[in-house]
Order: structure tokens, then sequence, then C-alpha cells
């Protein structure tokens, strides 16, 4: 390890990358603790510990994507959710609308869907942001101090403004990062805001086994248990199946060229953590539209149905994330179009006809996704399940140590050092791990 941290540090290009994506990310841990002007943040936190509003879903789901910041309404509230929104969005219109559809499959296509995600987002930011002020706003009515200030126009539109620039700043931070840093710039923003929330956690738990609320043997137990958690997210991380492909031999001119064999790598878990992204936007809608109507007795019918430490909201939690795993899959790994690339290549899969491989992958694809799909909505249902059988436990903790950000930790992980690895390898240095490669699991 201190022969590969002594290559980094030797490394010019290496060295400016990973110091200039840990100057951007400490820019946005800096916004992220600078609240909006005219917001009384002393209120606004007595507010937050006094009803424990750490448990309330829509909040925590907020919370989560901006690093914590949305406790004091900081710069970076709205953190970079309206832009993963917005790709959800046009992930979904991509199958739906034909032109979108031949729009990204054209030269430059992605680009312009990366664009079109940029000028959704502002859209989103401004409508998340005035339902961000309705909720601080609506808690002032048992808050025993006034959280934000008069007059009310006056507010809505300066922290609008704010807190839409402060999103749009987190997705340039995010560029940047991909593009001059060591890359991976929106997932490394979430991991960061992550990474910030664990001392305050941690100081949670301690305070309560201090206490005596918690027993420590069953305080080792539950961390042993995430450990062993962390283990299966990388085997599953780095699990593949391999599909063996074969080229035909090519004569250029008067050379004869080999027939290379080579392989598809699939991944068990193609979608990453997308899959519970998308389930989580989804479900925190219900709670969102519930703030808003809080007269209307079915929508808070329905919040309450879906509070995160209800068993409904375990089973359709767990049903959208195998849904979206299979929905991401096919817009990411279409067997229809690998099949067709195979083919212009002059590739097939041996022992497959020419006319089955669409049929084939479709079949390996369905078989390696459904465990993975299970496997990740096991993952993250797991803070709910400890939640229920220990209220006492943390929720913050138990949010933080499972689920979204377990995945999050690791998957994030995983890719940097995938990243950091490639950079050394290049300038012909051994990688992070032995051999210069991680390792991937076969299946």
């Amino acid at each position: 390890m201190s022969n590969t941290l002594t290559s980094i540090i030797k490394i010019k290009e290496l060295r400016e990358r990973i110091f200039y994506t840990l100057s951007l990310l400490i820019v946005f841990r800096i916004g992220a603790q600078i609240p909006v002007p005219g917001v009384n943040i002393s209120a606004l936190k007595l507010f937050m510990q006094s009803n424990n509003s750490g448990n309330n879903p829509l909040m925590e789901y907020f919370n989560f994507f901006a690093g914590g910041a949305f406790d004091n309404l900081s710069l970076f509230a709205l953190g970079i959710m309206p832009y993963i929104t917005t790709s959800i969005i046009l992930q979904l219109l991509l199958l739906i609308v034909p032109a979108l559809k031949r729009i990204s499959e054209e030269e430059g296509g992605r680009k312009k869907i990366t664009q079109f995600t940029r000028m959704g987002s502002v859209p989103i930011c401004l409508v998340q942001s005035f339902l961000t002020i309705n909720l601080i706003k609506s808690y002032e009515a048992s808050a025993p101090n006034i959280i934000a200030m008069e007059p009310k126009l006056f507010f809505y539109i300066s922290t609008v403004i704010i807190t839409t620039t402060g999103t749009l700043l987190l997705m340039w931070i995010g560029e940047r990062i991909t593009e001059k840093g060591i890359g991976n710039g929106i997932s490394l923003i979430i991991f960061a805001g992550i990474a910030a929330r664990l001392p305050g956690a941690f100081n949670e738990l301690f305070n309560k086994v201090s206490k005596g609320s918690l027993e420590i043997p069953l305080v080792l137990f539950i961390l042993i248990m995430f450990v062993f958690v962390i283990a299966l997210i990388i085997y599953e991380q780095q699990g593949q199946r391999k599909i063996p492909i074969s080229y035909a031999r090519r004569i250029v001119g008067r050379k004869v060229y080999g027939a290379p064999n080579t392989y598809l790598p699939l991944k068990i878990n193609p979608s990453g953590v997308i899959p519970i992204i998308f389930a989580s936007s989804l479900l925190s809608f219900p709670h969102t539209i519930a703030s808003m109507f809080s007269n209307v007795k079915w929508l808070q019918f329905v919040s309450r149905a879906l509070q995160s430490d209800t068993v409904t909201y375990m089973v359709v939690y767990g049903l959208l994330i195998v849904f979206f795993a299979y929905f991401y899959t096919q817009v990411t790994l279409n067997p229809i179009e690998i099949a067709k690339n195979i083919r212009e290549n002059g590739g097939s899969i041996p022992g497959v006809a020419s006319n089955k491989v669409e049929e084939h992958l479709t079949r390996v694809l369905n078989r390696i996704v459904l465990p993975g799909s299970f496997f990740l909505a096991l993952i993250a249902i797991i803070p709910s399940i400890i939640i229920n059988l220990i209220p006492e436990f943390p929720h913050s903790m138990a949010f933080l140590l499972g689920g979204t950000s377990l995945i999050i930790i690791v998957g994030v992980d995983l890719d940097t050092m995938s990243q950091i690895e490639g950079h050394l390898k290049m300038h012909h240095h051994d990688g992070i791990v032995k051999k210069g490669r991680i390792r991937s699991r076969n299946f």
C-alpha cells in the first residue's frame, strides 16, 4: 500500500486530478454548511431535533442526496437530487418518445441528452425549492420561534434563486470532477455527502450506548452484520457472466489477421445503484404531494402507509427496485443492439446460431438480473428492518450503514479505485491491488 501511495504522489497528472477532486468536494461541503439568508438557523435546528424530523422519509430523502444540507436549509439544500430526477424522467422518455431515442443514437446524441438533462434540471429545481420553502414555512405553526423571515414574498424569491443556483453549481462541480478529476463526479458528490454524515451518526449511536438505551453486544452484532453485508456487496458488484465471442479471420491486402477470441462481460447487477435511486425518488412523491395538500385525507393515508418503517413501504420499495433493475438494464444493455454489433463485426457466440443471439443474450440477462435485483432489494430494506426490530437504534445510523448508502459507498469506492488503477497502469506502475487489477468474480 505504501508503494502505491508513493506512486500516486509521484505521477503528476494523477496527483493533480486527486487534489482537484478534493478541492471541489471541499467547496461542496463548505456550501452545505452556509444557510440561505433569512433563516433563523437556531430555531430550525431546534425544531428538527425536538420533532425528530430525521425519521421523516421525505426529509431523510432530501438529506440523503444533499449530504445533510437540507437540515439547515443551506445553499446546497436541494443537493444533486433535481439532476437525478431529470435523468430518471429522460430515461423513461427515451423508451416512450421515438424522436428522443433517435437523437440518442445519432453521433453526439449522448451529449445532446446530457444537455437536455441540464436544461430540464432548472424547472425541477424551481419546483422543488418552492416545495421546500412551503415545508419549512409549515413548520412555523408548531415551532416556538419564527424560522423564516418576512416579508414572505422576498424570502420565497431569494431562496428559490439561491437553492436553484446551488444545485446548478453542484452539477458543474460534478462535471468538472468527471472531466478533470478522477471521474464519477455526481457519484462522488453523493459519496462525500454520505461520508460527511457518518461522524454525527456514530456520535448519536455512542450517546445512546452511553445512556444505556442500547446494549453493547447488540450494537457490535449489528456492526459486524454490516461488515458482512459490505463483503457481499463487493462480491456482487464484481460478479460477472462472461459470454465468449469468436471473430472470423480477416484478409486485408496480403495479410491474414487471426481470429481473436474475447468475451462479453455482463455484470450480475448491470444497473448498479440506479434502481434504488429511481425507487427512492418515486416513493418520495407521495410524501411531497401530501405535504402540499394536508387537508386531503386519502393523500395523508397513502403518505402514512409509505412511511419507511411500514411493511407496505418495504414491499412496494422492493418491487420497484426489481422493476427498475430490469428496466434500466434493458435501456443500457439492449440485447438487440449488442447482437447487431457482434454480427456487424463478424463475431459469433460459440454454440449459438446467428439468428438466436438476441434470444440467448436476453435469456442470460434475465437469469443474472433476477438474483441481482433481489439482492439489491434486500440490501435496500435493511434499514427499515432494523428500525422495526430495534426502535431504539438511531435511524440516521441505520440509513447510513445500510441500503442505498452502503451500496453507493462501496460502488463509488470500487469505481474510484478502478479509475486510479487505470492511471497507475498507464504510467507502468502496479495497481492498487496485487497484480495490478481488481479481480472480478465469474458466474
